[in-house]
């Protein structure tokens, strides 16, 4: 089978990028396909919020209608701890970084973002502290010390770095939000749009997989993986 990458520029702290959780999951059993994540910074730098009644009431809606088209889990801790908690700071930056040190350090980037995106929505962990990083971390079975010196090397120069990079691959791909999807083929990059997937998780790794066979014989009978607009968080912060 062709050897294929879908680019998966996302955010820890977006919603809809735990909606699409399942379905990365679900591409990261395709053969020949790689998956790599590009962290947006979504809620960085200057978009880092703390946690109020508007952040709260702006995002349970959406993580009720996540829940209703998906099934992916919500933890009172969640609702009812971290969106209550005045003292909290949604801040994308430690996660992100605690993704690209899993990712440098054993390969396990994506499940730390899986991980991470557990912690917070189903267990209400405040994600940017370290501590829970690194316990995080040790719960995926990785070395604890060696996480957190991995972690501690994506000082803030590198993380804006591969922010930037992130925000050129949106770009390049026509992307808006989070998350956005892109499939590069022997160097023919497309965006994906799976929001009719959402939820369907089987039938999006079936639809993936007969698009690299299509692409495998040279034929343009694949599956069409590109219709249907998939909701996303906007590039700079869920609430405006």
């Amino acid at each position: 089978m062709t050897q294929a990458t879908l680019h998966y520029i996302a955010d820890p702290l977006c919603g809809w990028c735990y909606a699409a959780a399942p379905l990365v999951r679900a591409a990261r059993d395709v053969a020949g396909l790689d998956v790599v994540f590009h962290g947006g910074g979504m809620m960085a730098g200057p978009n880092a919020q703390p946690v109020t009644p508007q952040l709260r009431n702006y995002v349970m809606p959406h993580d009720h209608r996540i829940a209703a088209l998906t099934g992916q889990p919500f933890g009172d801790a969640y609702f009812d701890g971290l969106l209550r908690d005045g003292t909290a700071v949604f801040d994308s930056a430690p996660p992100t970084a605690a993704v690209l040190a899993a990712e440098a350090l054993a390969g396990r980037g994506l499940d730390m973002l899986a991980a991470l995106q557990r912690a917070h929505y189903a267990d209400g962990k405040r994600i940017a502290d370290r501590s829970v990083l690194v316990d995080v971390a040790g719960a995926l079975g990785l070395d604890r010390d060696a996480f957190a010196n991995a972690f501690d090397a994506q000082d803030a120069t590198a993380l804006m770095k591969h922010f930037r990079e992130s925000r050129a691959w949106l770009a390049r791909v026509g992307g808006s939000g989070f998350p956005t999807f892109a499939l590069d083929v022997g160097g023919n990059v497309e965006r994906l749009e799976p929001g009719r997937y959402l939820g369907q998780p089987d039938v999006w790794r079936d639809a993936l997989r007969e698009r690299l066979l299509a692409a495998q014989t040279a034929s343009s009978a694949g599956a069409d993986v590109t219709a249907g607009a998939l909701p996303q968080c906007g590039p700079d912060g869920c609430v405006r």
